[in-house]
């Protein structure tokens, strides 16, 4: 994987005998925003192949041992979805219709024409993307060219098996993207597991992650084997990663780092083969100034990070969303509703959508429920979209605002006694001073 300006850019595979053909066309290729790796023969390039998740094959078709062709068929029988571009000085109308009878992407003969290898890379790598998006984000709909172009990137580092962070607003769909690039990867067939980080105190969510045994504490009538077992072999999605306790990132660290966990009450290391994709709608750099986050564990989890827009940056995707939520709900409920009115569908389109994809959901639900006739009107949205605005929380949001009330009370009745305070809430005078931190709280305010 190569990470540049923010972007993955598309990995060629380069193969010809001639080196300094090999040497010309690295330059050109990389200077045109690609990476390359490069093989001088059939045999090398099918180790790469092995080795690496290529998004595209140009290799000559005249070579020593193992020529272009069947070095193609020899990828098919391994990779399908790799587009392969065949080139050669001998070509002829026989050799190309050949190559392409046989699914070979496309063909040129040498001296290569660069803008014709260009046109030819870009129609590849859109085929590839067209090819693959009907499958493994099927759930994700979208016509917007940020999305399309953030989805391409998803798709190449699904399959490189790296540490994924989404980030963005609450809403707009973290834990769908999440899904999407496990289908996309090596490990789809393995468990899909996640758990949302800021909905469990510490010491249950310590239990959840890394399991416990039978009487490690009170109420452990059984042993769990965790989720970080629960998901061996697979992907384990750590949704609002910025709100885990700082003594469970030391563990959570450690046990990146180390490819084991250890179960609360047992001394037993077990080893762990699991991809993380995390997420958040906090800006983590700012949390790890204020000494929230561990900058360690933030560059584990940040190999590459993916940033979602708002539903209000991709705008051209709400009639697409709101169409396609409608159809679900009316056949859900087994209703005769088929499509907003024109006017039900600008209004939707020109709204501001502060609780994102989530709250379209909740307005499309409230309009199939309520609607009479087969065309939802606009005064339903209306309705709907004023019922919304004040939207049901998350469940992060619900327990920030519980947690903030809970201090609130807590400081009150204490006097703004911060060592009473923690003890009455069952934690360290650390832990009270950040959780006060967080909610903008200050133990002055609560003395008489």
């Amino acid at each position: 994987m190569v990470k540049k300006s923010g972007l993955i850019r598309p990995l060629l595979l380069l193969v010809d005998d001639d080196q300094s053909l090999l040497r010309l066309m690295t330059i050109r290729l990389e200077g045109e925003g690609f990476d390359v790796i490069t093989a001088e023969d059939g045999k090398a390039a099918l180790k790469h192949v092995n080795a690496h998740a290529f998004d595209a094959v140009l290799s000559d078709l005249r070579m020593p041992g193992l020529d272009g062709l069947s070095l193609f068929e020899e990828i098919m029988s391994q990779r399908k979805d790799i587009p392969v571009i065949l080139m050669t000085a001998h070509g002829t109308i026989q050799d190309a219709v050949a190559a392409t009878e046989r699914g070979v992407f496309g063909f040129l003969t040498k001296p290569v024409d660069h803008d014709e290898l260009r046109k030819l890379l870009d129609k590849a790598l859109g085929h590839k993307r067209e090819s693959t998006h009907s499958d493994w984000c099927s759930e994700i709909i979208t016509r917007s060219s940020d999305m399309v172009q953030m989805l391409d990137q998803a798709h190449r580092i699904a399959q490189r098996d790296v540490s994924v962070l989404i980030t963005g607003a609450s809403g707009t769909g973290k834990e769908l993207l999440a899904n999407a690039i496990h289908k996309a990867s090596k490990r789809s067939d393995r468990p899909f597991v996640a758990i949302n980080c800021g909905a469990l105190p510490e010491n249950l969510l310590e239990s959840e992650l890394f399991g416990h045994t039978k009487g490690a504490f009170t109420g452990a009538v059984h042993a769990n084997q965790g989720l970080f077992r629960e998901a061996d072999g697979g992907t384990l999605f750590l949704d609002e990663i910025g709100d885990m306790p700082t003594t469970l990132q030391v563990k959570l660290l450690r046990a990146l780092q180390e490819q084991q966990i250890r179960p609360v009450g047992s001394s037993k290391m077990i080893d762990i083969d699991v991809r993380i994709i995390s997420a958040t709608h906090k800006d983590l750099e700012k949390e790890m100034k204020e000494g929230d986050f561990r900058e360690d564990l933030y560059y584990r989890l940040n190999v590459v990070n993916l940033k979602l827009p708002t539903l209000k940056q991709r705008a051209e995707d709400i009639p697409l969303l709101a169409r396609n939520l409608l159809h679900k709900s009316a056949a859900r409920h087994q209703v005769n509703v088929s499509r907003f009115s024109d006017d039900a569908m600008q209004l939707l389109a020109t709204s501001n959508w502060p609780g994102n994809v989530r709250q379209l959901v909740n307005v499309v639900e409230q309009c199939v429920a309520l609607t009479h006739t087969p065309v939802i009107a606009a005064h339903l949205v209306e309705q709907a979209l004023s019922s919304s605005s004040q939207s049901w929380p998350s469940l992060t949001e619900a327990r920030d605002a519980f947690e903030q009330n809970y201090l609130f009370k807590l400081l009150k009745l204490t006097d703004g006694n911060v060592t009473r305070a923690a003890e009455m809430a069952g934690r360290n005078r650390t832990d009270m001073h950040k959780l006060m931190k967080k909610h903008s709280l200050e133990a002055a305010t609560f003395r008489h």
